[in-house]
């Protein structure tokens, strides 16, 4: 016969485990609405964000037209509008000519670089519009050492100048080591390996590696399925 006790006791374990199956079910749950629910909420909240920059930018346009009260509003708005893009457009074959490139460079070096967050702001509007390249997003082999031994890397600068990128080496079975090489684009051998993939032969120390040696020219970079065309390679 069980006793008193001992019946509370089980009845006790059965109720936790119901209690911890409901608690999972209901944290799921909720995880996976709030999945769904939170990229559409920041959509949106950017969308209003960027409406309300844009707003911004107009009206003092708009309030400077002359004759702001003989047209519709929404063509002042849109008016407006055009011409602040027009001076976006403006500004931008001003910064991509050789010499108007040069003077931004110099002015944001000297000036802009010295206001607080303008340096990370800078960068992250860049990567967000696709100006600069994600790291590791590139894979390539590399023989830092002119030995004939290929060592898989990831680019994580191609802005250096002078013809040189920068190359992250990392070290298996653990990638979180490694060595930097800044290496001739003309070394470099790009190859069309995903990051994951490449990484996940990083980790396993090599096995899975036959994807890496579909190789075009050296000095030719893959971007998705078009190739960009860089200085050959001088052996």
């Amino acid at each position: 016969m069980i006793e008193p006790s001992e019946e509370v006791r089980r009845r006790s374990r059965r109720f936790m485990r119901i209690f911890n199956r409901l608690r999972r079910f209901f944290a799921t749950t909720f995880i996976g609405g709030l999945v769904v629910i939170l990229p559409l909420t920041l959509f949106f909240f950017l969308v209003r964000i960027l409406i309300n920059f844009m707003t911004n930018l107009v009206s003092p346009v708009r309030a400077l037209l002359p004759f702001s009260e003989e047209l519709p509003s929404w063509f002042l708005d849109f008016l407006a509008l055009a011409i602040v893009l027009t001076f976006f457009f403006a500004l931008g074959l001003v910064v991509r000519t050789s010499s108007g490139s040069k003077m931004f460079a110099s002015f944001e070096q000297r000036w802009l670089m010295n206001l607080p967050f303008y340096g990370v702001l800078r960068e992250t509007v860049r990567q967000f519009l696709g100006r600069k390249k994600v790291p590791f997003s590139q894979v390539v082999l590399v023989d830092p050492f002119g030995s004939g031994t290929l060592m898989t890397g990831f680019v994580t600068d191609d802005e250096l100048g002078n013809g040189y990128v920068t190359v992250f080496v990392p070290t298996g079975p653990n990638p979180t080591n490694g060595f930097v090489f800044h290496m001739k684009e003309g070394d470099v051998k790009y190859v069309k390996t995903r990051p994951e993939d490449a990484m996940r032969s990083i980790i396993s120390v090599g096995a899975g590696s036959s994807s890496l040696f579909d190789l075009p020219e050296a000095g030719k970079a893959v971007e998705g399925d078009t190739e960009k065309e860089l200085p050959s390679s001088h052996n």
